[in-house]
């Protein structure tokens, strides 16, 4: 299987090669994907119509929520759709743009954790001046510039991962097209494309946990120093559903990509679905549930909703 690249095509083998729990499965994570879409939507949608919530925090919660919902539309579709096909076949060209937008949503979704972090650590360590420090343009140009450098993080993973040259079985041990299975293919020398790889990932993953670690250390001394008990619950509170998110991502993520080649076995496939379908699915539910601000500007747009249900009602009946 070499030459031209445009001409191979890989066979994902998928989560189980068993016929009985196919059908199980597919419903299970397609009501996984669901509630993925229908809970991240739902805090953008509450991010944009609710004033209380237009601050920073916010809005980088809301493209959290993008993040995770594009993260997850790239696998959950074609996975899918192969637990319930034979043909498990997919594209050079496909199987790379789908690692190319996986990695790109990754790797900013790392950055956001990180920013978010760092606005926590304004929020409480320096109060006085949140408003100038995480300014609105402020916001912008640290959602920007995570994007940029995520796309060009992407762009280098997929060169690195699908450069080579790929000469022997076709068959991904996996449910969609990532970096471990699909390196296992290629029979060139990869010794500088991992050096590469090793290189952007500690950028990228180990530069933003060191930046949300610095960031929680700064908080914990604050918040031990403040006077009131109920300041200090009122301020881890406040970071609780952050670092559960962050625990979530990085602790599944981390397990898959930081042992040694080796080392992977099946446990890989179930951190991945960890990490990819099931953490994009919790995130808005640990936001939700864990937020006072949220649960009630939920509480305001349903009375608002029911309102204006009822007087349109009430002005139908008089027509």
């Amino acid at each position: 299987m070499g030459g031209n690249h445009t001409q191979i095509k890989f066979i994902l083998l998928g989560i189980t090669d068993s016929p009985c729990a196919q059908t199980p499965l597919f419903l299970l994570f397609l009501l996984i994907y669901i509630l993925t879409l229908v809970g991240n939507f739902s805090i953008i949608t509450l991010v944009q119509v609710s004033p209380s919530l237009h601050t920073p925090m916010y809005f980088f919660l809301s493209h959290f929520a993008f993040t995770d919902i594009c993260y997850s539309t790239v696998i959950s579709p074609r996975m899918l759709a192969d637990l319930l096909s034979e043909d498990r076949t997919i594209s050079f060209s496909g199987c790379m743009m789908q690692f190319l937008t996986f990695s790109f949503f990754g790797s900013a979704e790392c950055h956001l954790l990180a920013m978010m972090a760092y606005d926590r650590h304004v929020a409480i360590c320096q109060p006085l001046l949140y408003v100038t420090i995480i300014s609105s343009r402020v916001c912008w140009q640290l959602m920007v510039s995570s994007y940029l450098f995520a796309f060009l993080s992407a762009i280098i993973y997929t060169w690195c991962t699908f450069g080579g040259s790929f000469c022997g079985p076709n068959r991904i041990d996996h449910f969609f097209c990532d970096v471990v299975p699909v390196r296992k293919l290629v029979c060139s020398d990869t010794h500088i494309s991992e050096m590469l790889i090793c290189a952007l990932v500690t950028i990228n993953a180990v530069c933003a946990s060191v930046v949300i670690l610095l960031s929680y250390i700064s908080i914990i001394r604050t918040v031990l120093r403040m006077c009131s008990a109920q300041s200090r619950a009122r301020a881890f509170r406040t970071c609780t559903s952050h670092l559960t998110a962050v625990a979530l991502f990085f602790g599944s993520a981390f397990f898959m990509y930081l042992q040694p080649p080796s080392s992977h076995r099946s446990l890989d496939k179930v951190a991945s679905i960890f990490y990819s379908v099931v953490t994009p699915m919790l995130n808005p539910f640990i936001y939700s549930l864990r937020n006072k601000e949220v649960k009630g500007a939920l509480v305001r747009c349903r009375r608002r909703f029911l309102n204006l249900w009822q007087h349109r009602r009430v002005l139908s009946s008089r027509t």
